[in-house]
């Protein structure tokens, strides 16, 4: 039985057998001691004839998740105009495509090829919105249906976030409120991250005008937390636990130093009569998740449970169903290896290490458990001044997985009402999505993204129909180049 689950807190744990897979549930939230020491691995078999349990009644279920299958984006590959080493953003549009008629109303906007550094490719990050054609289930991207142009691809940050293209993070939703009208709110960041440099804006839906307003930050948090991600918080919560805050940012990135698991604020970016506020201006923010960072402290703490370096959360949801059930959703590429480190591939095979010996401000390797790994391990395996290293350098994990991770919104309110710290909520079920990816079937640039056990960088953004409880996520280079969008009913 393929596992879809891995770590939770240790208290209340069980597991339970769900559309053939297993799931890990926690009945309880952790205490304070149970985060304040390194997290551990959980390396305890799944047994499918353990006892079952589901999640609360009013908690989504990964057993509610049905998978209907993937469609291909339209496009060829030329930068900047193509959604090739794109998806670092999108969001659901309720309000376009009205002349379709099928099962799967709205549209999607999808941000393309990603800016690149020193200006060799300064108009990237463009925007364009595609249909949604009903899904299908293939065991090739080429048997799968092709979503079609709507609006085609704009330069909707033209003048802004310039010096911000260093493998640029980034995050859209689509909201239509009352007092704006229809806007499409932005995040922006990128990888090293400078301080102090504003992170958000909007801009209209109509990429042919799109008019982007802002510059802003989110308080004084710091900005490797707040723009790799941004989705809608039901008005209903937003109103009884933030202040009407109903647009929640965050970004975890790999390396901790946003935090050691997603973090996330809520916030709105309009005043009286629906007015951007001015360029500059720092808005009110409350807190909804942030783990202690990496450079706050060495050790694992104050973290997600199960926590490694190499984690990259890259898409977040705020899911309700028509039943009233809910949860907070991350999805990205989560680290379960047995060995994690700062610095290369091993060309001897994935079980083994090989850090970047030159570098010696931070540990540079660790096992599961959160320990440093044996002394062998950090004398390196290659030299990339000699060029024989096998991969790009940064985290890598002896195994990598693509999850989708479930919060209680209950966790969260008692966070914003300052009952619960920030790092306190845990995951309440992990759902593996592996076994419905393509996994780069073209062998896409290994050197940056790794292959089997080690391919990083599976999962890109995701959004959500709320109406129709729709969930869309980004499977990178699954396409060529391209993201193939998969997509789950709740």
């Amino acid at each position: 039985m393929k596992r879809c689950a891995h770590i939770l807190p240790a208290i209340g744990i069980v597991s339970l057998a769900c559309a053939g897979q297993t799931v890990i549930l926690s009945s309880a939230s952790p205490t304070a001691s149970s985060i304040d020491r390194p997290a551990a691995a959980d390396t305890r078999a799944l047994d499918p004839n353990s006892p079952q349990e589901a999640p609360a009644p009013d908690l989504v279920d990964p057993a509610d998740m049905v998978y209907l299958g993937a469609f291909r984006l339209p496009g060829e590959e030329a930068p900047p105009k193509t959604f090739a080493y794109g998806g670092n953003a999108m969001t659901f549009n309720p309000d376009g495509d009205p002349a379709g008629n099928d099962a799967h109303p709205g549209s999607l906007f999808v941000m393309g090829h990603d800016r690149q550094a020193w200006g060799s490719l300064p108009d990237g990050n463009q925007v364009a919105e595609v249909s949604i054609p009903a899904p299908a289930i293939a065991g090739d991207p080429a048997g799968l249906p092709v979503g079609g142009f709507l609006q085609g691809f704009a330069d909707v940050t033209a003048g802004y976030f310039t010096d911000l293209e260093e493998i640029p993070k980034a995050g859209m939703q689509y909201l239509n409120h009352p007092d704006t009208g229809p806007r499409i709110h932005l995040a922006w960041g990128q990888h090293l991250q400078p301080p102090d440099v504003p992170s958000h804006a909007w801009f209209s839906p109509s990429l042919a005008a799109p008019d982007l307003e802002g510059v802003w930050f989110i308080g004084n948090q710091n900005p490797y937390s707040v723009n790799g991600y941004l989705f809608e918080i039901p008005a209903a919560w937003a109103d009884a636990h933030a202040s009407g805050r109903m647009l929640a940012a965050g970004r975890m990135r790999d390396g901790g130093q946003g935090g050691m698991g997603p973090a996330l604020f809520a916030y709105r970016p309009w005043g009286e009569g629906g007015a951007a506020p001015a360029p500059g201006t720092r808005l009110s923010e409350t807190v909804l998740l942030l783990y202690a960072t990496s450079d706050s402290t060495e050790d694992i703490v104050r973290s997600q449970t199960g926590y490694q370096h190499p984690d990259e959360w890259e898409g977040g949801a705020w899911l309700t169903t028509p039943s009233g059930k809910s949860a907070v959703l991350f999805a990205g590429t989560k680290s379960n290896g047995a060995k994690y480190w700062y610095g290369y591939r091993n060309p001897d095979g994935n079980a083994l290490a090989c850090v970047d010996a030159q570098v010696t401000d931070f540990p540079t390797c660790r096992r599961a458990d959160g320990a440093a790994c044996p002394p062998e391990d950090f004398s390196g395996c290659c030299n990339a001044d000699e060029g024989d290293c096998i991969s790009q350098r940064g985290w890598w994990s002896t195994h990598y997985d693509a999850e989708l991770i479930f919060y209680n919104p209950a966790d969260l309110a008692r966070v914003a009402a300052g009952e619960m710290e920030s790092w306190e909520p845990q995951p309440y079920a992990i759902l593996d999505i592996d076994e419905h990816l393509f996994l780069n079937p073209t062998g896409t640039d290994l050197e940056m993204l790794g292959e089997g056990e080690q391919r990083r960088y599976r999962i890109g953004d995701v959004a959500y129909d709320r109406a129709n409880g729709v969930l869309y996520v980004l499977e990178l280079y699954a396409d060529g180049a391209k993201p193939v969008v998969h997509v789950w009913r709740v």
